[in-house]
């Protein structure tokens, strides 16, 4: 049966008693995440360690409430402990990651198709935060996350949000604003359509692999997204005319008059919306090229190791090798990949990394189902 919550017993002990920290998964703007092993049921969780300062009955009450939440479109909380000064909150872990991730992981933005499947089950995650009268606050491709069966989950809502006043109290962060209403940017109030421009905003950015304004500086932006139009594609012509209505109708400047996520969902880009399964073949290409550069990360340390060991001093920089694993037959200069593959983490845009990053893919069409089974049993 799927982890519930955990057991009384577990939660009174000290978590390292209780879990097995594997690796570290990521760095968020709150604190990290880690993979860890939970030991009573042997099941697989993320646990996000967040420094704590302040506000703990407010962190405490809205954790209670995101374990309320029973969504299978909502990242599901298990507990949370208090470690020195950290918040350790036990989360289902996601296997894909989040969209932004992948999107950048792949050096590819996603297709229509991807996007209206993704953007379906945010949907259906948004109803159920709304008609729980939840605001998420925080939607955006890097809050979205994957897990292996190609499931969108929502992630972060509520903590995100509540240490996010926390923070402005104390002058310390302001959020990034591309992805913010116009009316939450005035404070003028807001509801929860205020997640559906957040929406808006984050189709745009899974078609085109950053939001709009996103290279102008945020304290610009703050004043650009109330004053100007709507923004819209850079490349309308790219895209259905069903897509650019959809995120039409998300991105209305008036709230009133903003749809809510139960009209939506009755859209034609997204009742016309494919299955989960769609995504499995982007998630084991994403999932190929991440496990390529561990083994990359690696080896480059063995590499270091040796030639520590070594009493060579020179290196034959000419020498050429097979690529490891790549069966195209490329004969490269060695240790010339890895470095590729590094440059292409910090510079997104750099085109030219697109027809490396060809050589990493692995799924032909016809073999995406194949792909798809061998993940299924993860």
């Amino acid at each position: 049966s799927r982890l519930k919550k955990l057991s009384e017993d577990s939660l009174t002990k000290q978590p390292e008693e209780v879990f097995d920290v594997l690796e570290k998964l990521g760095e968020g703007s709150y604190g990290c995440v880690f993979k860890a092993h939970y030991k009573e049921t042997g099941e697989i969780v993320a646990i996000k360690q967040v420094p704590v300062e302040s506000d703990l009955q407010e962190i405490i009450k809205e954790i209670s409430i995101m374990q309320q939440c029973n969504s299978p479109h909502v990242v599901r909380y298990y507990g949370s402990y208090f470690k020195n000064s950290d918040l350790w909150i036990v989360m289902e872990y996601c296997g894909a990651g989040s969209v932004s991730d992948i999107i950048r992981l792949r050096n590819k933005t996603l297709t229509e198709e991807e996007i209206a499947t993704i953007v379906h089950s945010t949907l259906k995650g948004l109803e159920y935060l709304h008609f729980m009268r939840k605001i998420h606050r925080d939607i955006k491709a890097g809050n979205i996350l994957l897990n292996s069966e190609g499931q969108a989950k929502l992630a972060d809502f509520g903590v995100a949000g509540q240490l996010t006043d926390t923070m402005a109290k104390r002058n310390t962060v302001i959020g990034t604003p591309f992805w913010m209403a116009p009316e939450v940017i005035q404070e003028i109030g807001y509801n929860c359509v205020a997640d559906i421009w957040s929406l808006g905003i984050t189709a745009i950015e899974m078609a085109e692999g950053k939001p709009p304004y996103a290279d102008i500086h945020p304290m610009r932006a703050i004043f650009m997204i109330p004053t100007n139009p709507p923004p819209t594609f850079r490349n309308p012509d790219q895209w259905s005319p069903s897509f650019r209505e959809f995120v039409t109708q998300c991105l209305v400047k008036n709230p009133e008059n903003r749809a809510t996520a139960t009209q939506l969902l009755q859209h034609p880009f997204i009742k016309s919306a494919k299955p989960n399964s769609i995504l499995r073949a982007l998630i084991t290409d994403a999932m190929e090229i991440k496990l390529k550069r561990q083994e990359e990360a690696e080896q480059r340390e063995q590499d270091a190791e040796d030639e520590d060991n070594s009493d060579e001093d020179e290196v034959d920089q000419g020498t050429m090798v097979r690529a490891g694993t790549d069966d195209s037959g490329t004969i490269r200069a060695a240790g010339s990949l890895s470095g590729t593959a590094r440059t292409m983490i910090e510079h997104e845009d750099t085109g030219t990394m697109q027809s490396q990053l060809g050589t990493m893919v692995i799924n032909s069409d016809d073999e995406d189902e194949e792909e798809a089974g061998t993940m299924k049993s993860k």
